[in-house]
């Protein structure tokens, strides 16, 4: 059986962003480079990367859904023995050190090009679910009902994903203990449940 040209494509973007992914590690392109200068440090050529992800938002969105898998791996595993407080506490440990920088400025790049454009960053948009997802998982395993735990959980990533913006924007202007003030957003509506230590 010979194989369709539409799963060649998907076989040839898979490799072309596993080079991508070789070539700058953790690290994605800056916004003002070209295709050709990712091309020439990929070792293939801008038409290619023109062809499969359509322009450079495409490459750094690619670039970001995918790393952020392999992040998520770490996390589901750190999960699996640990409380809802210990993966926020994870989350945030992940997202905040220094190497992570042009990641993170990377990625809010690409949500401000996705609010105005959506259906070309479809496929972006639809796994930033994904820390909330697991979020919500842990929440109800400790007692929350399942739309008490998605609430808990949405308001809890987006209240990281927020001070994380503020992290990049204004260095050091958050609170000290942010773990404390983001897991506040729980414990508030849960009176019988324990303060994370540390928060006042």
């Amino acid at each position: 059986m010979t194989q369709s040209s539409t799963a060649r494509d998907g076989d040839a973007r898979e490799r072309l962003l596993a080079r991508l992914l070789d070539a700058f590690g953790a690290d994605l392109p800056a916004p003002d480079v070209s295709l050709r200068e990712i091309a020439a440090r990929t070792g293939t050529s801008h038409a290619l990367l023109r062809y499969h992800f359509g322009s450079l938002p495409g490459v750094l969105a690619a670039m970001l859904k995918a790393q952020r898998s392999r992040d998520n791996e770490a996390l589901v595993e750190a999960a699996q023995q640990g409380t809802f407080d210990d993966l926020v506490v994870a989350i945030w440990r992940a997202y905040t050190r220094p190497e992570q920088l042009s990641r993170v400025r990377g990625f809010f790049h690409v949500v401000g090009l996705a609010a105005y454009n959506p259906e070309h960053f479809r496929e972006f948009i639809d796994s930033l679910d994904d820390l909330t997802k697991m979020l919500a998982s842990l929440a109800e395993r400790e007692g929350l009902d399942a739309d008490e735990a998605l609430a808990v959980a949405t308001v809890t990533t987006a209240a990281m994903r927020g001070l994380l913006l503020q992290e990049v924007l204004t260095p050091m202007a958050h609170p000290e203990d942010v773990v404390a003030l983001i897991l506040r957003v729980k414990h508030l509506n849960r009176p019988d449940v324990p303060a994370h230590r540390g928060q006042a």
